[in-house]
């Protein structure tokens, strides 16, 4: 256990928890550097499959603690960038972790906190947890994690949200693309269980190279460059030890040996 964070690991999959739950699991300094410093050190770890974002309390991140936001209230604007690209190394982090991450949504998202929900591979939620990137009533903006967040939501949703900051639902949420499951409150484990074991259940290379090939593809013209790197790298998986074990199996109907035997 971190200061602001716990962590666990169940066989292949590990949970990291943020645990400041009297703030609602807001940002501060500490907090930022133990998840990049959690993510970073998860991400190089080969024989981890899956992991799980959490939180405790009643929110899930309420975005910066105001103790924090008091401090840089005095900030000049040479901290404050300092301070913003530690914020942005986080969120980098996350999203760029390379073993598959599952956002479990249990409570209110703010701020901040819909940055990091939309770093996540898959998110989870809650059907009574709230959304609001809240920023521009504080006279900010989601810089930070506006990158990620127009990912998720969507170009013409952000233009929305960001400059209203009006709350929306889960269901909203899920209507838009932030949030793939929607669920009552008792099935929440439940179901992240069952997607961090879906992906358990493939090959533990392929479902990295899965991850990775989404990011590198999206959104770019479908050029002949493009398409020679999509038949190199199904070439590179299919001639892997783990690419030819899985067809192997497949056709022999036996049990690849990443699955419990």
């Amino acid at each position: 256990m971190t200061q602001h964070l716990t962590l666990t690991r169940d066989g292949h999959v590990a949970r990291v928890t943020l645990n400041r739950p009297e703030v609602r699991n807001a940002f501060n300094e500490a907090l930022i550097a133990e998840l990049t410093q959690a993510f970073a050190t998860l991400g190089q770890d080969p024989t981890l499959r899956a992991i799980v974002l959490a939180a405790e309390g009643k929110a899930f991140c309420a975005g910066a603690d105001l103790n924090w936001m008091k401090a840089m209230a005095g900030y000049s604007w040479d901290e404050n960038h300092a301070d913003a690209t530690k914020l942005a190394d986080m969120l980098w982090a996350i999203y760029s972790c390379p073993v598959p991450v599952v956002a479990r949504v249990q409570g209110d998202v703010y701020a901040g906190g819909v940055g990091l929900a939309a770093c996540a591979d898959i998110v989870v939620a809650v059907d009574a947890a709230g959304f609001c990137l809240s920023e521009a009533r504080l006279g900010l903006l989601p810089a930070t994690i506006g990158p990620y967040v127009v990912k998720a939501l969507g170009e013409q949703a952000s233009r929305r949200y960001f400059v209203t900051a009006e709350r929306f639902s889960a269901a909203q949420a899920h209507q838009l693309g932030l949030v793939h499951e929607v669920v009552a409150a008792d099935a929440l484990d439940a179901k992240v269980d069952e997607l961090a074991a879906a992906i358990c259940a493939n090959g533990p290379a392929a479902a990295r190279a899965c991850k990775r090939l989404v990011k590198d593809v999206a959104g770019r013209e479908i050029t002949p460059a493009l398409r020679d790197d999509t038949a190199r790298r199904i070439a590179d998986i299919r001639a892997s030890a783990e690419g030819r074990e899985g067809v192997q199996s497949f056709l022999s109907k036996s049990k690849p040996s990443w699955l419990p035997q």
